[in-house]
């Protein structure tokens, strides 16, 4: 199987996500195994308390971001390789006709697994970068004993080539599970599509319009795609919420972290899904056009559907991250006096939710002028 450079660019989202759950357990690992090398014999008090909160501190964040990411990008691969396996089925045929079994071409799939290498490795990469500043802003109030960081082989194997290995594997098995089809339904490119029920009234007639019918068939084919949409919402809303938080509860440094690392995530998802979306309508929308359809309901059919997807992605996100600090600060650093109480931020909340609205509404509007480009002609030869 030979992966070209389009589709290795595809591949960019599992990087990015790969890379920021690896910077972040990379951060909070090395400083608690460096932590755990401190004497909490002589430790008492508020030290003893803080020891143990940013214990717990990292455990937490860790298992939420890190199993929150690691997640979505077990989603993001199935997504690539189901996707991939669609758009070769001629040419994966052509192999299983020429008596290359499924767990041989299958095989061909560990590859994807190397976009997570890639991305863990830059990961970790940041992470010893920004070491020594995090360890600073961790102990600025000079509350424990002054330690340094130090480079642990068995963390940069854990979080670098294991989780390559693993996704590598995942691949192939997935890979092989999706090319158990029969060689001319690969050959014939036949598509399976979904069929959804349509109401009907009294009279026997759909009750649904034919442009409301194809924004929820549009939405039901790939729930995936909406997921993303969501997920990219969730992601701006948390992280920029958590940013304005973190000047308070941290530093400006943790706050210009959960900026960058939101806003990517954001970015990244979002690009990807509405890029697939389009790029899976192209017919529908040139037929649309075609039959005299204005722009506008071509958009409102294929892009308006996400829409509701975007806003509880953002509602999510806000609910995450309320939950998140308000356990660390309650619960975790009850008895750390130098950790200020937290209360919801509403003044947050709203310049977050305005960002959001005029950032994803400007991305739509972009997209649906894209949508106006769409060539029948140029799409009747690529077929």
């Amino acid at each position: 199987m030979v992966i070209g450079l389009k589709d290795g660019f595809k591949l960019f989202g599992i990087f990015i996500m790969s890379c920021c759950a690896v910077m972040v357990c990379a951060l909070f690992l090395n400083y608690h195994m460096d932590l755990a090398g401190l004497n909490t014999e002589t430790m008492e008090g508020m030290v003893l308390a803080l020891y143990n909160a940013q214990v717990m501190t990292g455990k937490v964040i860790c298992a939420v971001c890190g199993g929150c990411l690691l997640a979505a990008t077990v989603v993001l691969l199935f997504f690539y390789i189901r996707n991939y396996i669609h758009t070769h089925k001629k040419e994966l045929g052509i192999l299983k006709a020429l008596g290359y079994s499924n767990f041989k071409i299958a095989g061909g799939f560990w590859v994807f697994g190397l976009s997570v290498f890639a991305g863990t490795a830059v990961g970790y990469g940041i992470a010893l970068i920004l070491l020594p500043d995090f360890y600073r802003i961790q102990n600025q109030e000079k509350i424990l004993p002054d330690f340094s960081a130090h480079f642990h082989p068995l963390l940069a194997l854990s979080l670098i080539v294991f989780p390559a290995l693993f996704f590598a594997l995942i691949s192939v098995l997935y890979s092989f599970k999706k090319l158990k089809m029969p060689v001319l339904d690969l050959l014939k490119e036949k598509m399976v599509w979904k069929a959804h029920r349509k109401k009907e009234g009294k009279d026997g007639k759909e009750e649904q319009p034919f442009l409301k019918e194809l924004r929820r068939s549009t939405l039901g084919s790939s729930p995936v795609l909406v997921f993303f949409i969501g997920f990219a919402a969730f992601c701006y809303s948390s992280m920029m919420q958590m940013s304005f938080s973190m000047d308070e509860l941290a530093s400006e440094f943790f706050s210009t972290m959960m900026v960058v690392i939101g806003i990517v995530l954001a970015c990244v998802s979002l690009f990807l899904a509405i890029t697939a979306v389009i790029n899976g309508n192209t017919k529908t929308i040139a037929m649309l056009r075609v039959f005299g359809y204005p722009a506008k309901a071509c958009n409102s059919s294929i892009l308006g559907g996400y829409r509701p997807a975007a806003y509880i992605g953002f509602a999510v996100g806000t609910l995450y991250q309320y939950l998140l600090l308000k356990i660390v600060v309650t619960a975790i650093f009850a008895d750390v006096d130098i950790v200020p109480e937290y209360h919801f931020d509403f003044k947050a909340l709203g310049i977050v939710f305005v960002s959001f609205v005029l950032l994803y509404e400007l991305v739509m509007w972009r997209y649906g002028e894209k949508l106006k480009k769409v060539s029948l002609k140029e799409v009747m030869l690529e077929s």
